[in-house]
C-alpha cells in the first residue's frame, strides 16, 4: 500500500491552496484518513482526521479555515487550505489506516501507512 500527496507548494496568506492524498495498492479497506503536518524545528502534529462515513476532526488552529475530505470510491482524501497564515507552512503528511491483501490468500492486515509529505509555504 503506498500514499501518494499532492498539491501545496507556494501560496499567498490569505490565499488557497489544495492537497491531495491517493491510497494504491492491495487495499480491502481504508479506515479513518488524516493529515497531518510538521514545521521546521517543530514536532509533527494533526491536522485533520475524517472517518470513513465522513466525520471530520480539527484542530482548533485550523478550525474554520480548512476542510477535509474524501473520496471512498477512489480512496483519495483532499485538504482544502483557505485563508492560510505563514504559520500554516509546513510540510504536510497523509496518513491512512488501511486493511490490506496479505500474499496469503483470504488474509488481511491493518495498519497505518503514510505519505511521503508535501511542502506547503505561505508567503506574507
Amino acid at each position: 500500500v503506498q500514499l501518494q500527496a499532492s498539491g501545496g507548494g507556494l501560496v499567498q496568506a490569505g490565499g488557497s491552496t489544495s492537497l491531495s492524498c491517493v491510497a494504491s495498492g492491495d487495499i480491502f479497506q481504508i479506515n479513518d484518513m488524516g493529515w497531518y503536518r510538521q514545521a521546521p524545528g517543530k514536532q509533527r502534529e494533526l491536522v485533520a482526521t475524517i472517518t470513513s462515513g465522513g466525520s471530520a476532526n480539527y484542530a482548533d488552529s485550523v478550525k474554520g479555515r480548512f476542510t477535509i475530505s474524501r473520496d471512498n470510491a477512489k480512496n483519495a482524501m483532499y485538504l482544502q487550505m483557505n485563508s492560510p497564515g505563514r504559520e500554516d507552512t509546513a510540510t504536510y503528511y497523509c496518513n491512512a489506516n488501511v486493511r490490506y491483501r496479505t500474499v496469503i490468500a483470504g488474509f488481511t492486515r491493518t495498519r497505518d501507512f503514510w505519505g511521503q509529505g508535501t511542502l506547503v509555504t505561505v508567503s506574507s
